[in-house]
């Protein structure tokens, strides 16, 4: 079956800026057909929003679109190259079942890669067979838009189609086609590939590509940042470590790297505050526009330990939800590494440069945990002492194996859960220091637990629960057991009695829970 170009009602207003790269960063080519397409769940909300009309994107050739079977008019489809360390090693990759179709421009003026995943082999593949399973898929669609209701920057889902076709993963499994929504799907990895292997000019258009689509607010290329009134010097005739600062604030691609610390500070220090484990933080998997990306195995904590894994892969715990801070830091380093040759002539001063860039990670990543920790805990204002406490906390929580979102739901809503931690007298105690804490403070109490409201959610995706889900659609075709359990994701920080039993740990259980990356 070939594929064909529509043309439609639905709303497609596509570009494709990426393909205006050099090609050694892609190679066009368009999705794989499949055999009978079938819509599992649509998007409505996003749909809107991208400025597509839902009813005609259910309808036949909007499903053809969506499982590749047809190309919407304006797009230009390609397979994106990249490389990348995966569990620290340094690796060729690219979109081995990926195929971008383009970026919508949203009613707002938004740029929004449409990606299909699943879409068939690319010359990326290594061997892969370039599909997808349904589960999987279903996975990512829940926990990204879980992700996104929770206020953490990430990749959506517009869709999951079926492909009727069988995927073989040990045994045969239901095919499917999910439609990723993001900024830009410009990685780490996609930076490694370029200084490994491409040249000097073909590094800079990425760099000035990715500033223009992602960072332009700090303005363009040739957009000099304003003079911060630093003192102004010139490197001195003996050679001395003199500095010229002048060049440094105009340096677009310093900026550029700064940026990005910033926004992975941030992204991670909200993964940790509730709870969230990655589960492959390869450099392939850290977005530059600052989104959570890629949902293989990750899984979202119940019993708070610093060392839990979930990915079957991650055997030494490298990804581990403890290490994932210090794991950030280090992929960062990888990333200022590329710029190198951007940042200045001078190649000890361009070390410098981004080794200076790159400390800034710890205090901005703490500092954001810090504030977050703040309002999970009703504090408005800062005391030296907050830190102790909140790690005193999450020490007594370790040690009694306390459920880590319902810990802070019952704090927040003033009950007791049934968590035997809270009988215990190191608890008892370090609940009356935060009390007392609390009454150091101007604001009133229903400001505190209004705060702590809009910073501790009811629900996250339980793994038993996102399980559950899986199992009724995968093997009985019933998809209404996953819309009731996004439906009460979608507003996780609004309690009502419905949540539950969406917001019960699981039954206790001598296996450890699992998940898969799915390729």
């Amino acid at each position: 079956m070939d594929t064909k170009t529509a043309r439609t009602k639905i709303g497609w207003n596509f570009d494709n800026s990426y393909a205006r790269l050099p090609e050694s960063f892609y190679t066009l080519m368009g999705p794989a057909p499949v055999r009978s397409p079938e819509l599992a769940v649509l998007n409505h909300d996003l749909a809107c929003l991208l400025g597509l009309d839902p009813k005609e994107l259910s309808g036949r050739e909007g499903v053809a679109i969506l499982a590749g079977n047809m190309i919407p008019e304006g797009a230009q489809p390609l397979a994106q190259a990249y490389a990348g360390h995966q569990f620290g090693y340094f690796t060729m990759l690219g979109d081995g079942r990926a195929i971008l179709l383009g970026e919508q421009i949203a009613p707002s003026g938004m740029r929004y890669d449409i990606q299909l995943k699943g879409s068939g082999r690319t010359p990326y593949s290594r061997g892969g067979d370039g599909r997808a399973v349904l589960g999987p898929m279903l996975r990512e669609y829940i926990i990204s838009e879980a992700m996104h209701a929770l206020g953490i920057p990430t990749t959506r889902s517009l869709a999951v189609v079926t492909t009727g076709e069988s995927v073989y993963r040990k045994t045969a499994l239901p095919g499917a086609v999910l439609t990723r929504v993001a900024e830009s799907h410009i990685r780490v990895g996609t930076f490694e590939y370029a200084a490994r292997w491409c040249d000097p000019d073909e590094l800079k258009a990425l760099a000035d590509h990715t500033l223009e689509r992602h960072f332009s607010h700090t303005g363009g290329p040739d957009s000099p940042e304003p003079d911060s009134g630093k003192s102004k010097s010139c490197v001195g005739s003996d050679g001395d470590d003199v500095r010229d600062d002048a060049a440094d604030i105009g340096n677009q691609y310093l900026r550029l790297l700064k940026e990005v610390v910033r926004r992975q500070a941030e992204l991670i220090a909200k993964w940790q505050l509730v709870g969230f484990i990655h589960g492959v933080m390869n450099t392939d998997n850290m977005a530059l526009s600052g989104e959570t990306i890629d949902y293989g195995p990750c899984a979202f904590m119940d019993t708070y330990d610093p060392d839990t894994v979930f990915s079957s892969i991650d055997i030494y715990g490298r990804y581990a939800y403890g290490n994932q801070p210090g794991i950030a830091g280090w992929n960062l380093a990888r990333f200022a590494e590329t710029l190198l040759p951007l940042l200045h002539e001078d190649e000890n001063r361009a070390v410098e440069l981004a080794q200076n860039a790159v400390s800034e990670y710890g205090r901005l990543f703490h500092g954001a945990w810090l504030k977050g920790m703040r309002s999970k805990l009703g504090l408005f204002d800062e005391e030296p002492q907050d830190e102790g406490l909140v790690k005193s906390l999450l020490e007594i929580m370790h040690r009694n194996k306390a459920d880590f979102t319902n810990t802070f739901r019952a704090l927040t809503y003033d009950e007791d859960l049934d968590i035997d931690m809270f009988s215990t007298d190191e608890f008892r105690q370090w609940k009356a220091s935060w009390h007392e804490r609390l009454g150091r403070q101007q604001q009133t109490k229903s400001s505190v637990f209004r705060l702590m409201k809009e910073n501790n959610p009811v629900v996250i995706p339980r793994n038993h629960r996102v399980e559950e889900a899986l199992e009724a659609a995968e093997k009985h075709g019933d998809y209404s057991v996953m819309e009731r359990l996004v439906c009460v994701l979608s507003r996780p920080y609004e309690y009502t009695s419905e949540k539950d039993h969406y917001s019960s740990p699981p039954e206790p259980s001598s296996c450890r829970y699992q998940t898969f990356c799915g390729t």
